[in-house]
């Protein structure tokens, strides 16, 4: 019987400044740090899986390559190209999401691998990927698990906003400029709120900062899907979100792609929240978004449990994975091994 069969390592661990010193590092980092945090893409594999389970799919995660059955249907999230070292099988394979950042840091990977499809999380990414692997590219959402993150059964809020901070680049420009204005413009109406960064919190904290308050405005440059605020979402708290429309991202210019269409909410609609472009904007979506919200207008969690629920999208991968896997062989090296 054909097997699901799913690949994600970390990066193999290097040393970097004394022989040796790779064993040690994780074990003083846990120390000083504290547990490390779960980043984005190990929350798609473990959302995925947890999803699988949901759904009563038995999956093999890891399994040597020398051990793959040739109807088996393989699978591959990332994290980086060294999760294909050694692949020589035939078994086509459901590629993506984080085995690169750009296309263009692995251009050759449907000719070195028999890449049937590759996964990227939205629209505006998946431009990005089809100038290079063309009509292999499909988008896939990773689900939210509604049951871990839900409605708080509080009436009362004790916060009207929660602000989610999630800038990346130029800090020093748009703390002063976004930021800052969106605090005045909450003191100016009256309103209470209280501040998270991403990278700086544990998921315990976000879930209290969640139930305890009425609102969160989301300000992030943009995101190819983002779980976070989906979490929100589903967590019954309506969004006010800065959607600039554009990729701002240093590196697009090493990309040879200095002007690329994006959003920081590719999965919302109306009953979602609203979204703003920018500080001088701000005020009057606030106004708008706080009249909606008192009229009961907006519904998120409705909108997950329509669309980015852990089963609904779960399914939807083992849909692509047997797309993928009744694809024929693509690639130089798939071929060779096939000939051989």
């Amino acid at each position: 019987m054909s097997r699901i069969c799913l690949y994600y390592r970390q990066e193999p661990l290097r040393d970097r400044w004394l022989h040796g010193d790779r064993y040690a590092r994780p074990a003083i980092r846990r120390i000083v740090r504290g547990r490390p945090r779960m980043s984005g893409i190990d929350k798609v594999f473990a959302n995925l899986c947890l999803g699988l389970d949901r759904l009563n799919i038995r999956y093999e995660v890891n399994l040597p390559f020398a051990r793959l059955r040739r109807d088996d249907r393989v699978g591959v999230l990332g994290r980086g190209r060294h999760v294909l070292a050694g692949y020589d099988r035939p078994n086509p394979i459901l590629a993506g999401i984080g085995l690169m950042t750009h296309p263009s840091e692995w251009p050759t990977l449907c000719d070195d691998h028999p890449v049937a499809a590759y996964l990227q999380h939205s629209e505006w990414t998946k431009a990005i990927y089809e100038p290079y692997f063309g009509n292999r590219c499909r988008i896939w959402p990773v689900g939210i698990d509604t049951r871990s993150w839900s409605p708080s059964p509080a009436v009362v809020k004790e916060v009207d906003c929660l602000i989610y901070d999630k800038i990346h680049w130029q800090r020093e420009i748009l703390v002063p400029q976004l930021l800052e204005p969106i605090r005045r413009e909450l003191k100016r109406c009256g309103l209470s709120h209280r501040e998270l960064r991403y990278g700086q919190y544990d998921e315990a904290t976000y879930k209290a900062a969640l139930q305890s308050a009425s609102c969160m405005i989301f300000v992030c440059e943009h995101e190819s899907q983002g779980i976070a605020y989906q979490e929100c979402l589903a967590s019954g708290v309506p969004i006010l979100a800065w959607d600039q429309g554009k990729c701002l991202d240093p590196d697009r210019f090493a990309w040879g792609q200095p002007e690329i269409a994006a959003t920081s909410v590719p999965y919302f609609d109306r009953r979602c929240g609203l979204t703003f472009r920018d500080a001088a904007d701000f005020p009057d979506k606030l106004a708008e978004f706080l009249d909606r919200a008192q009229a009961g207008a907006f519904a998120p969690r409705e909108y997950v449990l329509d669309n980015l629920t852990l089963k609904k999208c779960s399914s939807r991968f083992v849909e692509l994975l047997d797309e993928a896997s009744s694809q024929p062989i693509h690639s130089r090296r798939a071929v060779e091994t096939a000939a051989g």
